[in-house]
């Protein structure tokens, strides 16, 4: 029965591509890499994407969409309501850059400056948002020319501050969703990609269940007591414990988390202690992450890290807390959901080009819509076949750089979601 279904929905799905819309897909590629470089040359950081929303506005409207600006801060959302009655799909991009300086050639490289926490530096979209943008702007022009076969309403969210708001302030799906992003009319399911520079053009990677890992960043205070360097035995030392604690929390995940089942890592990425090579300080702190694909393994770490940090701190003559901030939950892809739609996406990219990927350990503030409502999130390939035997350049860095090529399949895949998900 369910080979019949999924028959049945491939069918369905294959018959949207043999009229005007795949042709309408085609001739906006011209658009969609003028979108792109634009952005690129442009980037905003997070809570701060004023003039890439105003553009993204001002197109929405162009098309007769029913537009709304300001929410989440800099979030733009449009609604496209079909001549058909029926549910309500989302499709959400993100749109925010990154404190990265641009280290390339490209004749749209971004220059553009800033200071950020109290440090100069560059401006520059290193985790492919702007490709994100304008996939998406690109789907609402190519979707409105199409009402007559859109059953139902497709809501477009271009959200704020995916990488993290600044210190202080709210931001991204989170204040999204508190401003009612996913009601009005009420979201019924939603999809996300993420481009990706190390699968190739061509290419989406999916996953049913915990695809991205949930984000925790955790802050270990510790408190010693202060003394000559010279003389230890006459204070207690914090950055000797911090160093106790950071071996304890590493067997946490080689002794302790049932890797067979998911991934977890437990990262300190920073520490701050001292001030003079002859003093050994009062106090200590720690900061770090922690990344879970599994709801339980989550909680049975968090539990051992406090317990363990505030008996190594006692064990050495000191004290220590800790705290946990939840940065996103485990972006989850609804497994009924994601069979029903796995023909669309095979469909628009060839069966072989979809492929199933391993769990990543990084995190996507996506998992906060798909807490509220079924969701699909999956990889578009980005990587030249130029790159292919070198390697690309990883997310988040100087010189990553993405193959414009690839960004047509990501609105086809919009495309065919969102009318086999409202049509079937």
């Amino acid at each position: 029965m369910k080979t019949f279904l999924a028959l049945l929905l491939f069918t369905s799905a294959f018959s949207f591509a043999q009229n005007t819309i795949e042709d309408d897909i085609t001739t906006i590629e011209d658009k969609l890499i003028e979108w792109r470089r634009h952005f690129h040359q442009n980037p905003e950081l997070s809570n701060r994407e004023f003039k890439t929303a105003d553009k993204i506005a001002a197109h929405l409207k162009s098309l007769g969409l029913k537009v709304e600006t300001g929410i989440a801060k800099t979030g733009v959302v449009a609604i496209l309501q079909g001549d058909l009655q029926g549910k309500v799909v989302a499709l959400r991009a993100d749109i925010d850059a990154l404190p990265v300086t641009e280290r390339n050639t490209l004749s749209f490289k971004s220059n553009v400056k800033t200071t950020f926490l109290n440090t100069e530096t560059g401006v520059m979209h290193a985790c492919g948002h702007d490709t994100h943008i304008a996939i998406l702007m690109a789907t609402a022009e190519v979707l409105s020319k199409h009402k007559d076969k859109i059953k139902g309403t497709v809501k477009f969210i271009f959200q704020p501050a995916e990488e993290g708001p600044p210190p202080g302030e709210e931001g991204g799906a989170k204040l999204m969703i508190k401003e009612g992003v996913l009601e009005n009319p009420k979201v019924d399911a939603i999809f996300g990609l993420h481009i990706n520079a190390g699968t190739p053009v061509g290419i989406i990677k999916y996953k049913k269940g915990g695809i991205m890992a949930s984000v925790e960043r955790f802050v270990i205070d510790v408190k010693g007591k202060q003394t000559h360097g010279s003389q230890p035995w006459s204070g207690v030392d914090p950055i000797l414990i911090s160093a106790k604690i950071i071996d304890g929390l590493q067997t946490i995940i080689s002794r302790e988390a049932k890797l067979t089942n998911e991934a977890a890592v437990i990262t300190v990425g920073k520490i701050t202690a001292g001030t003079r090579f002859n003093i050994i300080p009062e106090t200590a702190q720690m900061i770090g992450t922690v990344r879970t694909l599994d709801t339980n393994m989550r909680a049975m770490i968090e539990r051992r890290m406090t317990e363990m940090t505030e008996t190594i701190a006692k064990a050495y003559g000191g004290e220590a807390t800790i705290s946990f901030r939840n940065q996103t939950s485990i972006t989850y892809n609804d497994p009924d959901l994601t069979d029903k739609m796995l023909p669309s996406l095979q469909n628009v990219a060839g069966a072989k080009n979809v492929q199933i990927m391993k769990a990543t350990t990084g995190g996507e503030d996506f998992s906060y819509f798909q807490e509220i409502v079924p969701g699909i999130y999956f990889f578009l390939g980005g990587m030249s076949p130029n790159d292919a035997s070198k390697g690309a350049f990883p997310h988040h860095t100087p010189d990553f750089m993405i193959d414009e090529s690839g960004m047509l399949l990501g609105v086809k895949a919009f495309t065919q979601l969102t009318l086999d998900y409202l049509n079937n």
